[in-house]
């Protein structure tokens, strides 16, 4: 796999086109990072982490609303690749949606927000976008 971050994307985009309740990911620091990132801003319901097996899994609880079954993440857009990294200073965050979405990126301070990164004063990788 020479792209993880964007395989993890794609199961929960998967997950949450079949509605899914759980979806299950192969297990690294950095996704398990990117899911405490979800979860702190609201874009899963729950999450934890398995330690059987060679790397673990991470079994994640998708957000949906009570009546009308829509998920909470609309869109996730992976923006870096492997084969073209985007990277942010401070002064050039991304603003995704109008302020309404969440840039998470990978910083030499952990994995954070867009608005986390900006109150910091630290760039970094442009991971994905979510809304």
């Amino acid at each position: 796999m020479t792209d993880p971050i964007a395989d993890y994307l794609t199961r929960v985009r998967n997950a949450i086109m079949a509605n899914h309740k759980v979806v299950e990911v192969p297990a690294s620091n950095l996704k398990k990072e990117i899911t405490k990132v979800l979860f702190d801003k609201g874009y899963i319901l729950n999450y934890k982490f398995v330690e059987e097996g060679p790397q673990g899994q991470i079994k994640i609880a998708l957000k949906y609303h009570p009546q009308t079954k829509v998920s909470a993440i609309k869109k996730m857009e992976r923006a870096s690749k492997p084969g073209l990294r985007k990277y942010a200073g401070q002064s050039s965050m991304p603003i995704v949606l109008n302020g309404l979405g969440v840039a998470v990126l990978s910083t030499s301070k952990g994995v954070m927000t867009n608005k986390e990164a900006k109150t910091l004063n630290v760039g970094g990788e442009v991971l994905f976008y979510v809304y």
